[in-house]
């Protein structure tokens, strides 16, 4: 059996409050193998953006730790990109720019003595190829629509060509059908690149059409991984078939059912200042 690309182990995070210490995150144990696509799934403050930079190397974890690729997660790095929710595009640049710096980063790894600059458009045409956007490369992000910035931000990501691909609810902000168009450019971005995805999301449906595991977080403090649930739908995947598919159907049921039976219900139970947290995943 093949190793792992991404293990994480009795992965825990604190933070000292005026209150005394706030338990975040607890005992979170994940292996995820090389091309997955991994959702991560829960209400508010159960822990999922805090999984994502604890990967991502923008936090350091207070228990066990993180490792890709067979080393240990110390600080942030090009083999683990992300796209947050919203897309950063630097606004003085134009599309092309901003992709070109993501691809600057890395041409020394793969130029070594062969015409860099040349490397550079080449690699950059690419991948602004792979999103359909070459036709707006001369543009800036004030120039374009939210769906086509978030698509630039893909691209940026892909360009650093990482081992990981971390993304932070980056359809949440979007229109249905902008969501829907990006999520199927998504799909096979990512069937062609194979790369490895952790994504967070609120929305059960995107989960379930984008995953091969669904990872579903209970409530915090002291946030876990409650269940884990492995996704085999086959692919290429359509969105319009398998809304009729009764497997389909029962991975949405799933998910549902852990997130309005059984967390939901722990959620009642907390003291009335905890009921805050309460966020419907919502359809594409």
């Amino acid at each position: 059996m093949s190793k792992p690309l991404l293990d994480l182990t009795q992965l825990g995070m604190r933070f000292p409050t005026p209150n005394g210490e706030f338990i975040a995150l607890k005992n979170v144990n994940l292996q995820i193998k090389k091309g997955e696509f991994v959702s991560l799934i829960g209400h508010s403050g159960c822990g999922k953006s805090t999984v994502l930079n604890l990967v991502a190397g923008l936090h350091l974890p207070t228990d066990g730790g993180v490792i890709v690729d067979g080393r240990e997660v110390a600080d942030p790095g090009p083999e683990r990109a992300v796209v947050f929710q919203n897309h950063s595009l630097l606004p003085w640049l134009t599309v092309y720019q901003n992709v070109e710096l993501a691809v600057k980063q890395i041409a020394d790894q793969y130029t070594q003595g062969s015409d860099k600059k040349t490397w550079i458009k080449e690699q950059v045409e690419h991948y602004l190829d792979l999103i359909q956007m070459t036709h707006a490369s001369d543009k800036k992000p004030d120039e374009i629509s939210g769906g086509m910035k978030q698509r630039v931000g893909i691209a940026r990501a892909l360009a650093l060509r990482p081992k990981v691909l971390l993304m932070d609810e980056p359809f949440g902000a979007l229109d249905a059908l902008t969501r829907a168009h990006l999520q199927d450019s998504l799909m096979k971005i990512q069937a062609e690149l194979n790369n490895t995805v952790i994504m967070i999301t609120h929305d059960v449906d995107e989960a379930v059409l984008l995953s091969d595991k669904i990872v579903m977080m209970t409530n915090g403090p002291a946030a876990t991984i409650g269940e884990v649930l492995n996704v085999d739908l086959e692919r290429p995947r359509d969105r319009v078939a398998l809304a009729d598919d009764p497997q389909y159907q029962k991975y949405r049921q799933s998910v549902l059912r852990f997130l309005y039976e059984k967390q939901s219900k722990a959620m009642t139970q907390k003291p009335s200042k905890q009921r805050t947290e309460r966020v419907p995943a919502k359809s594409a």
